[in-house]
């Protein structure tokens, strides 16, 4: 949809004989400002162009996009801008700016009013983005350029930018609800690593040693809860910033799963709850192993806390699939797949699509629900995926595959 009318298109007769001298405009009239912005470069956010000529068309650009020229009219306004203002292009099209586009600053005040970007400072570039409302009270995010052809001469042009707020209001939501989980999971162990330590110091001659050794575990199992928490913080800043390092050595699967259920045994688990089984050789496998003892960590923890019956881990090589980013037919990566599964209720099927979100805790709760996230981070930081279904005996099924990945200087 062509958003620009004849203002628009005038726009555009003049641009295209600024860059090319002595042609004649559209409908054979030469405009007296022909040499006017001759010397500027084409960009893509230049309306006055032919979307081949100059750059994208308007409403290609993801952001909404709203243009006024020198006297103020507004001469685009993109397909973006009418989703986020709510406002029909053709309604915006001429019209002064400040109607097309009535916007206030959260004290109610008349934006255009209190900025004037015509008659303002002449040193003044635009304004940085702000939170602003449009009539109903709906925020937007703006930011505006001034567009000169000397510094300090007139605005030529006035660039307005438009972003919705949902995605930002996500963000906030989320990094609140984790400093809420965060100064939760933390208060409950470090008011009793604190209670019990002040009380050790203030009355330590009055306890048995038996006594003693009770608060002194409970201390000790406290510090490793806080430390395992501020190890899971940091695993979220690099998965969120794509800076979670992978060191690769040879890594024995099936040897790494035996380890695990030996420790749940050890805590109390009876042996026969779990159901090891090993398919096929498997090929070589090159991965972080500390960060695998995390997957496979949590994934047994938690069919054992929130499943029943048995738990069973399938270990297997994994058909071979092509390199993403080749051809069908080209190189093939070897795979090896790990599959955790339990007897119990399993999750519900429209939560599914959340399992591994921050903070999901499935019917259970407890924990910090940061678990299944840092999972598919760690995998996905291998190049493989995980996935999660409905098992054959009803309860939940975790399956991940990660590639052998030798290193390249081993390859």
């Amino acid at each position: 949809m062509d958003v620009r009318t004849s203002g628009a298109r005038a726009a555009e007769a003049r641009a295209a004989e600024a860059h090319a001298p002595g042609a004649e405009p559209p409908g054979g009239e030469r405009d007296g400002k022909q040499g006017e912005g001759q010397d500027r470069p084409s960009t893509a956010g230049d309306t006055g162009g032919a979307p081949d000529a100059f750059g994208p068309h308007p409403d290609e650009l993801p952001d909404g996009l709203v243009v006024a020229d020198e006297t103020g009219l507004v001469t685009c306004f993109n397909a973006a801008a009418a989703r986020i203002t709510a406002t029909d292009p053709a309604d915006a099209i001429g019209r002064r700016l400040e109607v097309a586009l009535p916007l206030e600053d959260l004290d109610g005040r008349r934006w255009w009013a209190l900025t004037d970007p015509y008659g303002g400072l002449a040193i003044r570039a635009g304004q940085p983005e702000r939170n602003l409302l449009l009539p109903g009270g709906r925020e937007v995010l703006v930011s505006a350029r001034y567009v000169r052809e000397r510094p300090t001469g007139p605005v030529r042009r006035v660039v307005v930018c438009l972003r919705g707020t949902e995605a930002r209001r996500r963000t906030e939501r989320s990094h609140a609800e984790l400093i809420a989980t965060v100064a939760h999971e933390l208060r409950s162990p470090l008011t009793s690593v604190k209670g019990f330590t002040a009380t050790l110091l203030a009355k330590w001659e009055r306890f048995t040693d038996d006594q003693k050794r009770l608060m002194l575990e409970t201390v000790d199992a406290d510090a490793n809860r806080v430390t395992r928490l501020i190890a899971e913080l940091l695993d979220i800043s690099r998965i969120d910033s794509g800076r979670l390092e992978v060191r690769r050595q040879p890594v024995d699967l099936a040897a790494a799963v035996r380890r695990h259920v030996q420790a749940l045994t050890a805590a109390g688990h009876t042996a026969e709850r779990f159901l090891i089984r090993v398919r096929g050789p498997l090929p070589r496998l090159w991965a972080d192993p500390d960060k695998i003892d995390q997957v496979l960590g949590n994934l047994l923890e938690n069919a054992v806390r929130h499943g029943e019956g048995t738990v069973t881990i399938d270990i297997a090589p994994a058909p071979a699939r092509p390199v993403a980013e080749g051809p069908a037919e080209g190189p093939t990566v070897e795979r090896t797949a790990v599959t955790v599964s339990d007897e119990g209720p399993g999750i519900p099927e429209e939560s599914m699509s959340r399992v591994f979100t921050r903070f999901w805790r499935g019917s259970k709760r407890g924990g910090t629900g940061l678990g299944l996230y840092i999972v598919k981070g760690i995998v996905e930081a291998h190049g493989g995926t995980i996935t999660v279904d409905r098992a054959r005996g009803g309860g939940a099924e975790f399956r991940f595959t990660l590639p052998v990945g030798t290193p390249a200087y081993l390859a």
